[in-house]
């Protein structure tokens, strides 16, 4: 009776650990070879895993987004896009004071919030090869269409309960994806 007890009080204590562990949705290389998927192991310790067929090919124990982001892997199995469909704000640009004499206008272009990093290659030593600012995407009108919540911004279509195409791999190892108010854009490896 006491060893069955222990035993349960054990599987109880022990659940916890394991319950920590959360896998990404693994997403496979356009010629079936690789696949790539994030692991949060615990809070604020991730690894990044591509893999093969036979077995794992690398890891990279960094957290480059969460298991919810989405995880593109080349074909030879070498570089890795992350693309991230919830964002923090940038911080605004400040406003140049205005002096007595002259009235300043305001400045033409985005606002801060949208000089976000929304998309980055990384190599498999985690460093970072290419990224893609939502302004390199999307022009100050179009701009309106991204969802802005308290401190972060919706401006994927296809996630997050946005309407339309989610981010894809196409048959010619292409990252295709449209960002709210925009074309269809793609990522190259």
């Amino acid at each position: 009776m006491r060893r069955a007890a222990l035993a349960l009080v054990l599987m109880f204590l022990s659940s916890p650990a394991v319950a920590e562990e959360r896998k990404g949705r693994a997403r496979v290389s356009a010629n079936g070879l690789y696949s790539v998927r994030m692991v949060e192991v615990a809070q604020g310790q991730c690894r990044l895993e591509v893999t093969q067929e036979s077995g794992p090919a690398w890891s990279l124990p960094q957290c480059l987004g969460t298991v919810d982001d989405f995880y593109f892997v080349s074909n030879d199995g070498e570089r890795v896009w992350v693309v991230w469909p919830l964002v923090e704000k940038g911080k605004p640009v400040p406003e140049p004071r205005p002096s007595r004499k002259s009235k300043a206008k305001k400045p033409k272009g985005p606002p801060g919030w949208a000089r976000v990093v929304v998309a980055a290659q990384y190599g498999r030593d985690g460093q970072r090869l290419q990224e893609k600012q939502l302004t390199e995407w999307l022009n100050t009108r179009q701009l309106s269409e991204v969802r802005q919540l308290t401190h972060h911004i919706k401006w994927l279509e296809g996630t997050l309960g946005v309407p339309g195409k989610g981010p894809r791999l196409t048959d010619a190892g292409v990252v295709e994806l449209e960002p709210v108010g925009g074309t269809t854009r793609q990522l190259t490896f």
